[in-house]
């Protein structure tokens, strides 16, 4: 019902704001209720890493459903999802993310996701922040899942730095394929901005390992702490 309600009311802000910003501010508000109803507290660790003034790449890993509103409510910057397009079919859901600037890649062929990427990378350039989930789905086992290429090809292609965000937390709040919250303490840690402007496409296997290498350790590491 909240979903239902905020989509709506994210499309008409759209209509005041062509730019996305308004609409992304709906989604916090939309973020933040829905943790407030699931009783799920949410910590933000080393905010200061990032510059609201800058564009970045941020990449997440991806536990939880609770993942997109602990980020919405939480990472403390105007960004844009970069999302598979099959998000952008579901009625009013996907209308919003479209009206809210949110970019879809279309992932049915080689051709479609190549361009794709290249109207993203477009994007960015004009000083858009955008969000990726490298790992392309949610965990099922609460570990990291090897990373997809496309969002490192996108950082290069783009200059745009990286910034490594590691959730801690939300995998026993509603793990994949169970639809029974449980409450808990969420961490949202923000790692420093990694730039991109020294790597080619040809080194983009070097990119990948070393972000999934940050966002896994620090994972490790988090694991303990929630505990």
């Amino acid at each position: 019902m909240a979903t239902g309600f905020f989509s709506i009311v994210a499309i008409l802000a759209s209509l005041l704001d062509r730019k996305g910003e308004l609409p992304h501010l709906v989604a916090r508000v939309w973020g933040r209720t829905l943790l407030f109803g699931a009783r799920v507290k949410v910590t933000v660790k080393n905010p200061d890493n990032i510059d609201p003034s800058r564009s970045y790449i941020y990449m997440s890993n991806h536990q939880s459903n609770f993942d997109i509103p602990v980020l919405l409510a939480y990472l403390p910057v105007q960004y844009r999802w970069l999302a598979k397009m099959e998000l952008f079919r579901i009625p009013i859901f996907g209308f919003a993310m479209r009206r809210a600037g949110y970019i879809s890649i279309d992932r049915s062929d080689r051709k479609a996701a190549i361009l794709s990427l290249k109207h993203a990378a477009e994007i960015i350039r004009g000083g858009v922040s955008v969000l990726i989930f490298p790992e392309g789905t949610r965990s099922r086992d609460g570990n990291i899942r090897p990373f997809k290429s496309g969002g490192f090809i996108l950082a290069i292609d783009s200059g745009a730095p990286i910034v490594p965000v590691i959730i801690h937390g939300t995998f026993p709040i509603m793990p994949k394929d169970r639809l029974r919250i449980r409450p808990g303490n969420v961490v949202l840690e923000i790692e420093k901005p990694v730039e991109t402007s020294a790597y080619s496409r040809k080194d983009k296997a070097e990119l990948l390992e070393k972000i999934r290498r940050i966002i896994t350790e620090a994972h490790e590491k988090g694991k303990q702490h929630i505990e």
